[in-house]
């Protein structure tokens, strides 16, 4: 089952369609191949409650993996913008005309970056990448021939200072896909219909039982689409904006 773990609302709707056709057939044909004694209707519910636990530790795992992974991206946001403020002043220490150009190329170069903090969708960011790409190549030649014309501990300064502005952009890459990882997923759901499954199974034809079997999948599934959301960079409601 191919899921776009970028569309935290897809995961969700597909996640509590599927959870609520596990614990249908765990109360229509399991159920029905073998009426349940109140001895065994009480070992599923212990199976049940133990395996409803350990979901219930994975969820929470996940969901600190992915605030954790959500804070490093916003400090790395935040540290990116430091770097260019900091970039943007410094270069004044360098002669006029080149302090003129690398202000002018950090201007432009900022305009991607809000770009990249803004743009959810892989084709836009992809040109994104390609002209930041571009201007960071331009940035450090403009910082390159003043360096080599003039090697001072000043202009040394301005060179170091663009070093940090070059690294910054990297290192926030990095954290954009240091994502979940499929497999803490399929766990998550195959743990998660063996839940369903058994409580379906376990589960009688009252009121009750009916409300479990629909409230349960539900449960999971608001889980997985928050997890979903927070790990996701580009999708859902829960970004890091370039404030």
């Amino acid at each position: 089952m191919p899921v776009d773990f970028n569309h935290p609302l897809i995961v969700g709707v597909v996640s509590f369609c599927l959870l609520l056709l596990v614990a249908w057939i765990g109360f229509t044909f399991l159920s029905k191949q073998r009426s349940l004694e109140e001895a065994a209707r009480e070992d599923i519910s212990v199976i049940l409650g133990a395996t409803l636990t350990l979901l219930a530790l994975i969820i929470g795992f996940s969901f600190s993996m992915a605030v954790s992974r959500y804070d490093q991206r916003k400090n790395l946001e935040g540290a990116e913008a430091n770097a260019i403020g900091t970039q943007f002043v410094r270069a004044g220490l360098l002669p006029p005309a080149d302090a003129a150009k690398v202000r002018s190329l950090l201007k432009s170069y900022l305009d991607e970056r809000i770009r990249f903090y803004l743009t959810g969708d892989e084709r836009p960011l992809a040109t994104i990448n390609a002209r930041t790409a571009v201007l960071q190549h331009e940035l450090w030649a403009a910082v390159q021939a003043p360096a080599a014309a003039q090697p001072d501990p000043v202009v040394a300064l301005v060179v170091a200072g663009m070093n940090d502005v070059l690294n910054a952009q990297g290192y926030t890459q990095a954290a954009v896909w240091n994502r979940i990882p499929h497999a803490a997923w399929w766990m998550m759901a195959m743990i998660a219909a063996c839940c369903n499954l058994l409580l379906g199974y376990g589960s009688r034809n009252t009121e009750g039982g009916l409300v479990s079997r629909i409230v349960m999948p539900l449960i999971v599934a608001i889980a997985f689409m928050l997890i979903a959301d927070i790990d996701s960079p580009g999708g859902g409601l829960i970004h890091v904006y370039p404030q």
